[in-house]
């Protein structure tokens, strides 16, 4: 494949260096959102192999962290009136404002 057709389907080649390393594009990089330390999964499938970013997370950190935003969103909004999925799905976007707010924070202080 040439280097324009790679580039068409946001493929990247890559070479192995010292110790197996690879070094993935800044594209790439800020397209999945990931900075140095961040986790990556390699599964092995038919045409090759599949990196997908990953979160690792201490279960005693993630329940603090959950149990403090709990917190803020019933002191927020204790009553919405919404219906159960609604909520949910509230909730679901709150969560992951609150992610993307985070990982801005981290760039900057990257």
């Amino acid at each position: 494949m040439s280097v324009p057709e790679r580039r068409k389907y946001n493929m990247a080649l890559l070479k192995l260096r010292r110790f197996a390393q690879l070094t993935l594009p800044v594209e790439l990089r800020r397209q999945f959102n990931l900075a140095e330390g961040d986790y990556v999964e390699a599964q092995a499938v038919k045409d090759g192999i599949l990196l997908k970013p990953v979160s690792v997370v201490e279960r005693h950190k993630a329940r603090k962290e959950l149990a403090r935003v709990l917190k803020e969103v019933h002191a927020k909004h204790p009553d919405l009136g919404l219906s159960p999925r609604q909520e949910e799905e509230w909730i679901a976007k709150q969560v992951k404002a609150h992610r993307k707010k985070k990982q801005l924070k981290q760039r900057q202080h990257a």
